[in-house]
């Protein structure tokens, strides 16, 4: 399973890139897009809501299930990927390409507190056991 480096992870399983511009890029990881199976809906938070730090904001719904979303940082949604809505399968083709949305986080520093690749796969593997 693939875990670039360069970017954070949360807890919940959604991945956090920081752009040049100080915004945010979210979207989930490839390991939850695995353990969720084929994507048959997407469902982002509004441009201009503003989001509290792991406050629900997006739904991901597969052939399984349903997945609440969470906002990796505090922030407003400055952009979503509105071709999620018409292809949710681009999740499962390319977790770490098919970003979901980007924020304008309240608090910059709040993006060093996420999990680096290394702590994340440790989250994954104590999952697994």
């Amino acid at each position: 399973m693939s875990m670039p480096g360069h970017l954070k992870y949360t807890k919940t399983h959604e991945w956090a890139s920081r752009e040049d511009d100080g915004t945010i890029t979210v979207g989930i990881t490839d390991h939850a897009q695995s353990l969720l199976g084929d994507m048959v809906f997407v469902e982002n938070p509004a441009v201009g809501r503003k989001l509290a730090s792991h406050e629900e904001c997006a739904v991901v719904e597969s052939v399984k299930a349903a997945s609440d979303v969470y906002a990796p940082v505090a922030g407003e949604v400055v952009a979503v990927n509105a071709e999620l809505e018409a292809s949710p399968e681009r999740l499962n083709q390319d977790a770490y390409g098919a970003w979901m949305f980007r924020l304008k986080p309240s608090d910059p520093a709040e993006f060093d507190g996420l999990l680096d690749a290394a702590q994340y796969q440790e989250l994954v593997d104590s999952e697994s056991h």
